[in-house]
């Protein structure tokens, strides 16, 4: 996660700074964004846009369990901007004095039973989850869908004996996919990114757990103003199309 060198060129008098959707002046340098695994489709989209707006710039996507990367920052990871899973793994980064403002919650996301193609095992509930002979496979707790997951057990009175618990939604959904289990909790955005590898099922009781992406610009980011133009790209209305394409609900 180093950080190649930044800087920008000069600006001519009289012309208009750089923007989230193009630049005026030459820009260099790499921009480097950690964000939660659910995200990946869709940033991975948004980033060729931003690279295609600001020529010179080289967008550095890190893709992990939320909480691992609140941890990586706390421990002076640099990096520019942190797009997070959960408000609670947003929490420990604005804790540690370590984001330039207040967070902004940008997308919305409820969890989804994935089955193989065809729901062989006739899955038809959260309830479900808890017959003995069936290999569930869930987040870990410490991470946003883990935590989702654990929420929803508390308020339907389900407790679920997974098989295992993953690090991040997509070790998660790849258990799925690769037949090693029968069932996953993963997100919708998950789902539907797996194109047909996996048939989700929907579940009234996911409403009670639906988790808030927030992202801020960090404190000692050594690109602030391009973090702040790529949070502006996220917030605004070519990256909420693209966060709605990807199945994420809007933010707040």
């Amino acid at each position: 996660m180093l950080l190649a060198g930044c800087g920008g060129g000069s600006q001519p008098a009289g012309t208009a700074p750089a923007s989230a959707s193009g630049s005026t002046f030459a820009e260099s340098g790499t921009l480097t964004v950690l964000a939660a695994a659910s995200l990946t489709e869709a940033f991975t989209a948004l980033e060729k846009q931003f690279e295609a707006a600001h020529p010179g710039v080289d967008v550095k996507l890190n893709y992990a369990g939320s909480s691992d990367l609140a941890q990586q920052i706390v421990n002076g990871a640099p990096a520019d901007v942190f797009a997070a899973a959960s408000a609670a793994t947003m929490k420990t980064v604005t804790d540690a004095g370590m984001t330039a403002g207040p967070p902004t919650v940008f997308a919305t996301n409820v969890l989804q039973i994935a089955t193989a193609p065809g729901n062989p095992e006739g899955i038809a509930s959260f309830a479900d989850l808890a017959k003995p002979d069936l290999k569930v496979v869930v987040c870990a707790p410490q991470v946003p869908c883990g935590a989702a997951a654990e929420k929803i057990e508390k308020a339907t009175g389900v407790a679920l004996r997974p098989v295992s618990e993953e690090a991040d939604v997509k070790s998660t959904l790849g258990k799925v996919t690769s037949g090693d289990a029968d069932a996953g909790l993963v997100y919708v955005t998950d789902v539907s990114s797996a194109k047909g590898t996996v048939q989700g099922v929907d579940f009234p009781e996911a409403d009670q757990a639906t988790t808030d992406y927030p992202i801020a610009v960090l404190e000692e980011a050594p690109q602030a103003q391009l973090a702040q133009q790529f949070v502006d790209l996220v917030t605004g209305d070519e990256g909420q199309h693209a966060l709605k394409t990807a199945g994420f609900g809007p933010g707040t």
